[in-house]
């Protein structure tokens, strides 16, 4: 059987590559916004374990409407919040769960992906990575508001530096971007479990939403 690398392995890898290739001020200068996010208590403004999860509605990578809803009443949801398909970290990670399809599917859930990039965005990180699940476009942030991740983008010439233009990746919601987040909703609407970190290199593993889901049914 061949094992799926985990993501804190594949973000080493990521982190390496970018120490090679990276200009030193581009590094510093994202060391220095992953340092300002992570003293942000996102959890604090997170839905908790416990709490019942915001519904909404938002369309998918086809541009078809996708509600929270309506994907509970086929299983439980694990829902992951993620920057862009700019964001290497967010790639590894959306790729990692998108491995594990099957064990997720094995347990009845359903994997949602929610972002500010456009649809037109959300396609191009869907194919590139065949992903099998709805990749949701917020342009605007509005629910990832609603979980308490929204934050707006202090240090923009970083990212230009480094060649990313928000604006056009997020349409009209500009430069917001969410904390990264997963959290695992049972069909009750429920969550049951939360991961949420300012520092973007940081993302709960696929073990660890599968854990949560195997305790739904223990």
């Amino acid at each position: 059987m061949t094992t799926t690398p985990t993501y804190a392995e594949q973000r080493d890898e990521v982190n390496a590559g970018l120490a090679e290739q990276a200009p030193a001020e581009v590094l510093e200068g994202f060391g220095r916004i992953r340092a300002d996010q992570a003293a942000v208590d996102y959890a604090a403004r997170a839905p908790k374990v416990g709490d019942r999860a915001p519904d909404f509605t938002l369309p998918d990578q086809l541009r078809r409407e996708v509600s929270l809803a309506g994907e509970l009443q086929q299983g439980p949801v694990v829902l992951i919040f993620y920057r862009g398909e700019w964001c290497p970290y967010c790639n590894t990670m959306l790729r990692t769960y998108g491995l594990r399809a099957a064990d997720f599917s094995q347990r009845g859930a359903r994997l949602v992906a929610v972002s500010p990039q456009t649809p037109d965005n959300s396609l191009t990180m869907a194919e590139k990575h065949s992903l099998e699940f709805p990749v949701l476009s917020d342009e605007g942030g509005e629910v990832i508001g609603t979980y308490g991740l929204k934050y707006d983008v202090a240090s923009r010439e970083v990212y230009e530096t480094a060649g990313v233009d928000l604006a056009k990746f997020n349409g009209k919601g500009g430069w917001i971007l969410p904390a990264p987040a997963v959290f695992v909703i049972d069909r009750q609407g429920t969550v049951r479990f939360v991961s949420v970190n300012g520092d973007y290199t940081q993302r709960a593993e696929p073990d660890e939403a599968l854990a949560a889901l195997d305790s739904l049914n223990g």
